[in-house]
C-alpha cells in the first residue's frame, strides 16, 4: 500500500505531516513535527508527536485541507521515513526492497 504523505503548515502556525485523502480532500492520522534544538550541539532535531498530544497518544485523527497554509514541495525520505514508522509501530529498513513506497527500504516486522 503506497501512502500519499503530506508535510505542511496548518493556518494556526503548526507544522505537521499526515497522510493525505484526495477523496475526502482531508489530512488524516496527523502529526505534529517540531524542531528542537541539539544539546552540545550547534544542529537540531526533529520530533513527530500525535497532533492531541499529551492527551492522546496514538497518531490519528484528521485535518480538512482547508486549514493548510503551505504545503512543502517535497516531503525528505528520513522524515516520512519516521512519520510512517511512528504510525505504524514498524521498523523500516534501508537494506530490504521497498515496501513502503518511501523508495529507501522495506518493512521489518
Amino acid at each position: 500500500m503506497k501512502y500519499d504523505v503530506k508535510f505542511a503548515k496548518l493556518i494556526s502556525g503548526d507544522t505537521v505531516i499526515g497522510v493525505y485523502n484526495s477523496d475526502e480532500k482531508k489530512l488524516e492520522d496527523v502529526a505534529i513535527v517540531q524542531a528542537v534544538p541539539s544539546q552540545g550541539s550547534s544542529g537540531v532535531q526533529i520530533m513527530i508527536l500525535p497532533f492531541g498530544f499529551p492527551y492522546e497518544n496514538e497518531i490519528t485523527g484528521e485535518i480538512s485541507e482547508d486549514k493548510i497554509l503551505y504545503e512543502y514541495k517535497k516531503v525528505p525520505d528520513e522524515l516520512k521515513t519516521k512519520y510512517l514508522e511512528e504510525k505504524s509501530n514498524i521498523k523500516i529498513s534501508p537494506r530490504m526492497p521497498d515496501l513502503a513506497g518511501g523508495g529507501k527500504g522495506g518493512l521489518i516486522i
